[in-house]
């Protein structure tokens, strides 16, 4: 049976969508990256698991929590390389994760975006899938061949984003704008804006890591 994770981290969050996601995804474990736990609170959701260095955390929160005994504390140093929501995805593989969701590593902090972006790389390396999630994006990272459900999907439009060096042979069907064996790379916006015209459309690589982004406005 999977094990899915859930990670609260404190990128921009409301009480409506963590509520709606947590009620959705019937997570075993969840987690709150640092202050992720302020969303949590204000959506009345008790965390498992509560991982960071409590700089950015509200102290009442946090003194709440605190009170609760069932809460597993995790306490890092503040003087560290990696950041809480990393430190998170670690410590949910280390407890048996098998799938990742992450929460609030989108908002205003370009640069927590992008790095939270490139940690999906880390579900590559340990066999774990994961995804970042917000109200208008599913992104994910791949480094083999899918099939998308147009049924499932999580926004009209699908962007495809080569990372980390070119990403070949990539085939796309089922597409509004198909592809065959084709290099992506490069400084160029070919991805960006494709549509799922069929019931299934398929993403087929050789090699390289490709963002799959599922957006709607």
């Amino acid at each position: 049976m999977d094990m899915k994770f859930l990670i609260v981290s404190g990128g921009s969050l409301n009480k409506e969508f963590v509520t709606k996601v947590v009620g959705q995804g019937r997570y075993d474990r969840i987690l709150a990256a640092d202050s992720g736990m302020n969303a949590l609170y204000a959506a009345a959701v008790t965390p498992d698991i509560i991982i960071g260095d409590f700089d950015s955390a509200d102290k009442k929160i946090l003194a709440f929590f605190q009170q609760n005994k069932e809460i597993d504390f995790c306490t890092l140093n503040p003087e560290k390389d990696d950041t809480d929501t990393e430190f998170a995805i670690r410590e949910s593989i280390r407890r048996g994760a098998d799938s990742i969701t992450i929460i609030g590593g989108t908002g205003t902090r370009l640069d927590h975006v992008l790095g939270n972006i490139s940690l999906l790389g880390i579900g590559l390396e340990e066999g774990v899938r994961m995804e970042l999630l917000d109200a208008h994006n599913r992104i994910c990272m791949i480094d083999h061949s899918v099939t998308l459900k147009k049924k499932e999907q999580y926004g009209n439009y699908l962007s495809l984003i080569p990372y980390n060096g070119n990403v070949t042979g990539v085939t796309l069907k089922g597409l509004k704008y198909p592809l065959h064996d084709y290099t992506m790379g490069g400084f160029n916006s070919l991805g960006i804006s494709n549509e799922i015209v069929d019931d299934e459309a398929s993403i087929e690589l050789t090699s390289g890591q490709l963002l799959v982004i599922e957006s709607r406005d």
